[in-house]
């Protein structure tokens, strides 16, 4: 259990455990957690360490008394580090949140009353800009989540203000509230009895994409993942594993692949897989002709390791056998991402034909709370 033997929190959110999931982050604690404290009207705040070798768990005893500390047994990556401290945490509701977020007043309130007015919820996540001292780069969506997650036809993820690697200036053109594909892990708000009905994040994912998989979970299981622009929160991003580490596109590519394996409907699974191996020999040629052996390599071993567990995999499948189509799922683009960015050369959310999106978007849905629209925000 948790370190410290604290009173029972209260305020409005004292129903909400706030755990952040730190690995060698005494950097990004110092900095981070004083607004997290002064922000989070009563919920309890927890720091799960998975086994760091820097300060981090020295600091939080000098600095921050009132933080609850789990220590993992070692550095079990992001998605078991999250699904060991969870069986330890009694709340209503967890906020998952990287230990390089700085949130904003009044961050957690929009999301929990979210989730208290719309029983179907599971999940929802804020709108994600980017952290920097530039006031202009805190003005654009950050990679991790932006507006919002949206998967194409394929099971490539993007997000409302950010296509790629192209970030939008949040404009307020995605502050309405409304049904996604997936919730970034960065910040995530999630029932806690949904997370462990459906059993938390896949834990041969170790980390990137875990997020992805959990929120397609849901929705097959007929709960539902939203965003809500009424709340803002900045993001590093990249604070562990830099995008131009090999590690990280290997951890991209094989679960990427994993994560179709898993989740899509049967009728779709081989076309979709023959065609996201063929794109992926794309992408690693791509990587050898610039010279970059690294990533090129980082492929390679994705795709053994995939087929060489392919029997668990397999099992994960059969676990899960309800499987909605893409055309049923809010958040999916029917196109092709990659046709639409390389080929059409669309740049911005907006730019894709609204009319290609399955599901419900819930855009205006009169049973929205007056709160899930952002009108006394103070970030517009």
């Amino acid at each position: 259990m948790a370190s410290k033997d604290s009173a029972a929190p209260t305020g409005l959110c004292a129903d909400v455990a706030v755990v952040i999931l730190n690995w060698n982050g005494q950097k990004f604690l110092r900095q981070f957690l004083p607004a997290v404290l002064a922000y989070s009207d009563g919920a309890r705040i927890i720091v799960a360490d998975n086994a760091s070798t820097d300060d981090s768990v020295a600091l939080l005893g000098r600095e921050f008394p009132t933080v609850e500390v789990i220590q993992n047994p070692g550095n079990l990556g992001f998605c078991d580090g999250y699904n060991h401290a969870l069986q330890q945490v009694e709340a209503q509701y967890y906020m998952l949140l990287n230990s390089d977020v700085e949130v904003t007043p009044g961050w957690l309130r929009p999301l929990r009353e979210l989730l208290e007015t719309r029983p179907q919820i599971a999940a929802c996540q804020p709108k994600i800009r980017q952290y920097s001292p530039d006031p202009a780069q805190r003005e654009m969506f950050e990679y991790a989540g932006a507006g919002g997650g949206y998967l194409d036809r394929l099971g490539y993820p993007f997000c409302r203000g950010r296509l790629f690697d192209t970030l939008e200036q949040d404009l307020g053109q995605y502050d309405d509230p409304r049904p996604v594909a997936w919730a970034t892990g960065a910040c995530m708000f999630v029932r806690a009895a949904c997370w462990h009905q459906i059993g938390g994040l896949e834990p041969a994912f170790f980390a990137h994409m875990e997020e992805i998989d959990l929120c397609w979970r849901l929705w097959n299981t007929g709960q539902e993942v939203w965003y809500h622009g009424g709340s803002t929160v900045f993001h590093v991003g990249g604070g562990t594993l830099h995008k131009s580490n090999p590690r990280k596109t290997y951890l991209n590519f094989r679960n990427g692949l994993a994560l179709v394996y898993k989740n899509v409907a049967d009728q779709e699974l081989a076309g979709v897989l023959a065609t996201r191996l063929v794109l992926d020999w794309v992408a690693a040629l791509r990587f050898l002709l610039q010279g970059n052996t690294g990533d090129f390599t980082a492929i390679l071993r994705a795709h053994r390791d995939f087929f060489t567990k392919r029997a668990y995999w397999k099992r994960k499948r059969r676990e899960n056998p309800q499987k909605r189509p893409t055309s049923q799922r809010p958040g999916v683009y029917q196109g092709s991402l990659v046709w639409a960015y390389f080929g059409q050369e669309i740049r911005a959310f907006s730019q894709l034909d609204p009319e290609n999106f399955g599901g419900d978007q819930g855009t205006n849905d009169p049973a929205t709370p007056e709160s899930a629209h952002p009108t006394n925000s103070p970030f517009h």
